[in-house]
Order: structure tokens, then C-alpha cells, then sequence
């Protein structure tokens, strides 16, 4: 085990001391605005610094080329390193406890945005800023940053990608070069998050507030400026325009580079699963809209379809902003929310969950398995958008499913074993497995994830990051053929 920590420990020091950069616009800010932050944000560097420096040193002559077992071993330590010096500055200046500091920032960099935190209102624009910008580096992944602006990490990348990419197909690349795919994605990201920010102050949001909203919006990382979220704003045009970039960020970010360089519509009407994304979040806000304003929630069908919409495309997105507090809706409109934030992001989005293209592959296989049943000498190939899925690809994905809903079923009965009512347990470990953000119950849009305990808390904390790193990352570390030589 002391040999593996050693193969990742110079890779990850790096990365480590390549962070501390993110430290610097909370400290401008403060700076700028004088606000007392100064202090908790130098201390975090320096904290950061120094451990990436002393991992380094320890280790710096190993330049021995990372293997795929590595890869894994990196990309787990980098979210739990990075979550916990990020938490250096909530800790010192909001006094809050390691526990509840970790949940916060692993719910930045996981993209879940969930929070225990209230009164953002009134909070230092420093911290306001940190939690946003934490949720927009782990939205295309911090190691997928550090791949496209640190090509001199001396350590083998693709072991890195496979570790780090979401979805079922790792392998495929949209340029020769993983390092040049990295950047091009992360160029578009940034496109997409400076349009988004100068249409939300277009809108009517102040500068600070719309960079910090499009940091959420394009991260899917549900983190707001104000207690009441989106709320706040009662802006029907602010909704929209989130709505669409929103929608844009759960859409394989492939797709967007494909677009780009052929400066073609086509890849979108090609990709079968962004299709389906679409067209399952259309029909789930109409038909929540049309039950919710049946069951007397608001007076008509527009009304209805502006709140259900949003908040639906948001979780089911796997965001998390809100504008109501659907919790109060009928129980089933908030059920078929959150199961919404298990299917309906793409693969290669800044979204969680099951995604699109598995929940297709699934669908597909048990119409070729009924098939079978009445023709069992026929060949049926699977296809997805018109290309064939091998059959290593869809025992992947049911490996997959299977995992998931075993881990849901373990948070869930831990939650409950520590005292939860049934709704906000479920719904607790669902939303933080799938990075959705708000729950039901007691962990609801109009509350935090504060009234949990702190061995609550760390199940939650352990499910966001289970969640995002695909379920696979974190348990092939718990087997012992990973440590085996």
C-alpha cells in the first residue's frame, strides 16, 4: 500500500500546489472590497501549498509512468485532499466545524449543492465567491483542468482520463492528443460560462451575481448568492436563460466540440441521447406542471409550467438552484423529480447520476432481451443512435446500475439506522449520490442539510463523492486485488 501511495503522491503534490492559484480571486476580492477574508484565504494557500509541497518532496524522484490502478489511486486522493484545504478558509473564517466545512466544499467540487450554510445573503463576497468557483472547477473535473493547462505533470494521462471521464465509453477522444481534447472542452466550458454570466447581468442580476450563477448553471453545481436561490431574483427572463444553459451543460460536451468545429446543428440532431434528454425533461414538465395545477398548487397551467419547469430541468439536471419549494408540492411531483436526477443528464456532462446513455443501453437490452424470448434464434445487435454498443459495453453498464443501487440502499439504511424518517433519508442519499443538491423532507429547497448529525453528514459527504466519481473510482479501492502486487 506504501508503494502505491508513493507512485501518486509527486502527481498529486503537483496538482495540489497547482491549486493554491485558486486561492487568489477570493483574496483579490477581499482585497477589493474589504471585507475581512483576507486572512482565512492566505491560510488556506498556505495550507495547500505546503502539503502539496511536502507530498512533492517526499517523493519527487519517483517519476515511475502512472498505470491504471494509479490512475484510480489519483483521482480519489485529489477530491479528498482538495475538499479538505479547501475547507481551511469556511473553517477559520465562518467558524464552522471540519465536518460541516468538508461537506460543503466536497459539495462544491462534486457538483451536488447541497449546503448547511444560511444566511448567504449578508455573507463576505469571498466566501460566496469560493463555494461558486469550487463547484465551476469540479464541473469538468479539477484532474481534467490540470490535464489541459499542466501537460508537464510527467505522469500518463489516459490512465488519469479513464479514472476521471464519466459514462460508459472512456476510450474515445475528439482530438490525437488527450491534453488538446482536454483544453478544447475546458475553452468551451469557459465559452458557455461567460455567455451564461453576461446574459444573467443582461437580465438584470448584478455582476457578482451573475458570475457566481453561471458558475452553478454550467457546473450543474446549484450553489446561489441568496438563501431564497433563484427565488430571490422572481425573474421569469433570469429563469429562462438559466433553463438554457442549464440544459446545455447536461448535454455531452463532445457534442458542443463537434458542433463547433464543423459549425453544424447536426451533432445535436444526431445524438440520440441528447434527444432523449430533451425529450424525457419536456414531457416530465408538462405532466408535472398539469398535476400540479390540478392538485390546487397554483391558480393556472402557465403558472404551474414556469415553477415545474425550472425546478425540474434544475434537479433533474442535477443542479439544484431552485425558484420554489417543491417540497410542498404533492409527494409524488417530488418523487418524480428526484428520480428524474438519476437518468435524464448526458455522459460527458457536468451532470450525475445514472446518465442518459446508460438508462437508453438499459431500456434497449430489455426490449432485445423480451425479443429474444419470442425468437431465441435471432440475432439482435444493441444500437444507440444508429452505432452498435458491444456487449463488454453493456455488461459495464449493468455492473454499473448494480453498484448504484446497492450504494443507495447502504446510505439509505445508514440514515435510517441514525435516526431519519424514511422521505428525508431516501431522498438525502439520492440527491447527494446523484450531485442533485436539494432533497425532500427535512433536507428540502427551503431548508439545509444542517439539521443532519455529523455521522449524517459524512454518510452524505461519502455518497457525493461515490456519486461523482462513478461508484466504480472509490470501490475498486476497497477490494483487495487493487493492493494485491
Amino acid at each position: 500500500m506504501l508503494k502505491d501511495l508513493l507512485n501518486v503522491a509527486r502527481p498529486l503534490g503537483i496538482l495540489l500546489m497547482a491549486f493554491s492559484v485558486a486561492f487568489l480571486p477570493p483574496i483579490g476580492i477581499s482585497l477589493l472590497n474589504d471585507e475581512g477574508a483576507l486572512r482565512p484565504y492566505l491560510a488556506g494557500l498556505a495550507a495547500n501549498f505546503g502539503l502539496g509541497l511536502l507530498l512533492w518532496l517526499v517523493a519527487r524522484r519517483n517519476r515511475r509512468e502512472l498505470k491504471s490502478r494509479d490512475g484510480f489511486l489519483l483521482v480519489a486522493l485529489t477530491w479528498t485532499l482538495l475538499a479538505a484545504t479547501a475547507a481551511v478558509p469556511l473553517m477559520i473564517g465562518l467558524g464552522m466545524s471540519f465536518t460541516d466545512a468538508y461537506f460543503e466544499t466536497m459539495s462544491g467540487f462534486t457538483t451536488t449543492g447541497a449546503t448547511v450554510l444560511t444566511g448567504l445573503d449578508g455573507m463576505d463576497h469571498a466566501h460566496n465567491l469560493w463555494r461558486h468557483e469550487l463547484c465551476w472547477l469540479g464541473g469538468l473535473g479539477i484532474i481534467g483542468l490540470a490535464m489541459a493547462v499542466l501537460p508537464l505533470l510527467g505522469v500518463g494521462g489516459m490512465q488519469v482520463y479513464r479514472a476521471e471521464a464519466t459514462g460508459p465509453i472512456k476510450d474515445s477522444r475528439l482530438t490525437p492528443r488527450l491534453v488538446q481534447t482536454a483544453r478544447s472542452l475546458w475553452l468551451i466550458y469557459t465559452g458557455l460560462t461567460a455567455a451564461c454570466a453576461l446574459a444573467l447581468w443582461l437580465a438584470g442580476m448584478t455582476a457578482f451575481d451573475a458570475i457566481c450563477h453561471a458558475f452553478a448553471s454550467l457546473s450543474l453545481g446549484g450553489f446561489s448568492t441568496h438563501d431564497a436561490s433563484i427565488g430571490y431574483f422572481d425573474s421569469v427572463l433570469v429563469e429562462v436563460i438559466l433553463i438554457v444553459f442549464m440544459v446545455l451543460a447536461g448535454i455531452n460536451f463532445a457534442t458542443h466540440f463537434l458542433a463547433l468545429r464543423g459549425r453544424s446543428l447536426r451533432p445535436y440532431w444526431r445524438d440520440a441521447e441528447a434527444l432523449a434528454m430533451i425529450g424525457v425533461l419536456v414531457g416530465s414538465c408538462v405532466g408535472i406542471a398539469l398535476y400540479i395545477w390540478i392538485s390546487g398548487v397554483y391558480p393556472d397551467f402557465w403558472t404551474a409550467l414556469r415553477y415545474a419547469s425550472f425546478n425540474l430541468v434544475s434537479v433533474a439536471l442535477d443542479c439544484g438552484l431552485v425558484n420554489a419549494d417543491f417540497g410542498q408540492w404533492p409527494i409524488a411531483a417530488g418523487f418524480w423529480i428526484l428520480a428524474m436526477s438519476c437518468v435524464a443528464a448526458s455522459a460527458g456532462s457536468t451532470g450525475g447520476g445514472i446518465k442518459m446513455i446508460r438508462t437508453l443501453i438499459l431500456f434497449k437490452q430489455s426490449g432485445r432481451e423480451l425479443t429474444s424470448l419470442v425468437h431465441p434464434s435471432a440475432m439482435h445487435s444493441l444500437k444507440v443512435g444508429g452505432q452498435v454498443v458491444s456487449e463488454r459495453t453493456i455488461l459495464s453498464v449493468f455492473g454499473f446500475i448494480h453498484l448504484y443501487t446497492i450504494s443507495i440502499v447502504v446510505f439509505a439504511l445508514l440514515l435510517l439506522i441514525s435516526g431519519l424518517d424514511p422521505v428525508t433519508a431516501f431522498s438525502a442519499v439520492v440527491t447527494t449520490m446523484n450531485n442533485a443538491g436539494p432533497g425532500l423532507g427535512l433536507v428540502g429547497p427551503a431548508t439545509t442539510f444542517a439539521v443532519l448529525t455529523d455521522f449524517q453528514t459524512w454518510v452524505c459527504t461519502v455518497a457525493m463523492l461515490t456519486g461523482r466519481l462513478e461508484v466504480f473510482v472509490l470501490i475498486v479501492l476497497l477490494t483487495p486485488t487493487f493492493w494485491r502486487e
